[in-house]
């Protein structure tokens, strides 16, 4: 196993173990008969969530990654919700693309600015220097422990009632925001986003309908849904417990673009389709953790 391997396999473990969504989709799709086994399942991509702070976010994280191969893609902008994104490309097509998020942390409220730096100001150096990045087990470690102490739930509320992508982060830190299943793979009656979301609701799933249950791109090349991160017991410091968002699953169809529409279904590769992400789609699919979205019946 190569430790881009070992890292990847370490974050989906933990994230299945954090969110039941992920293992009741899949043993719903084995049920139905759409796949065998997790392992036939294309992972689209990845997407963590960071802050922009001195010696952390995007230009601390991506270093990880950049050393197994990925290459850094487009850039995206989220006037609203104050963040910053860039996308990675694998070195291999079998592995998942890569969406790293930052939020603009200066333009918020003084307030809100305070609460973050009080908890990432003990971070006095980038992390991820010190890091042996060829050790696997090591950066899996990493990417699931606690970079600041624990926020308290005061702390957490002031910063939800402005950013609740701020107070996901501070709580969660570097955990696995989502993965994606690519439908587009899956066999005819699953491999559209409208079939497969129509699917998910037969068997219960909550989808997210911000913007669409179906978030489509304008040239019409990716179509992107997810479901709504179900709330998790998330414990603060004084041991204080209160019900958070957790994670959720995203799920994209990457269509063929116009040049390839001749070839035959059996020769479509990864490279025939929509490549690379769309900033309003990707604006929607943050709120799968928003309370707009958790917060329904």
């Amino acid at each position: 196993m190569t430790t881009l391997e070992t890292v990847l396999n370490g974050l989906m473990s933990r994230y299945k173990e954090r969110v039941p969504d992920v293992g009741a989709i899949i043993d719903a799709m084995v049920t139905e008969g759409i796949i065998a086994s997790d392992a036939d399942i294309e992972n689209d991509h990845i997407a963590f969530r960071t802050l922009g702070v001195p010696h952390l976010g995007i230009q601390s994280l991506e270093k990880i990654f950049l050393h197994y191969g990925y290459t850094k893609k487009d850039y995206y902008d989220f006037p609203e919700k104050k963040l910053d994104a860039y996308w990675y490309a694998p070195p291999a097509d079998k592995y998942p693309r890569i969406f790293i998020s930052e939020l603009r942390v200066k333009d918020l409220s003084r307030q809100a600015q305070d609460i973050i730096h009080s908890y990432t100001g003990e971070v006095t150096s980038d992390p991820v220097d010190s890091l042996d990045l060829d050790n696997g087990g090591a950066v899996d470690h990493f990417l699931h422990s606690a970079l600041w102490r624990t926020p308290t739930v005061a702390d957490y509320k002031t910063l939800a009632a402005e950013s609740e992508y701020a107070a996901w982060v501070i709580y969660n830190r570097y955990y696995l925001n989502h993965f994606t299943v690519s439908v587009h793979n899956l066999k005819p009656g699953y491999n559209t986003v409208a079939d497969f979301n129509a699917f998910l609701e037969k068997k219960g799933f909550r989808l997210n309908d911000s913007g669409g249950k179906v978030k489509t791109s304008p040239d019409n090349g990716l179509a992107q849904s997810s479901t709504v991160a179900r709330m998790i017991s998330a414990t603060f410091a004084d041991n204080e417990s209160i019900e958070i968002a957790g994670s959720y699953v995203e799920f994209a169809e990457r269509r063929v673009l116009p040049q390839f529409a001749q070839l035959p279904a059996s020769e479509i590769r990864r490279e025939h389709r929509r490549e690379g992400f769309e900033a309003n789609n990707a604006d929607k699919i943050f709120e799968s953790t928003y309370s707009a979205q958790t917060g329904k019946k």
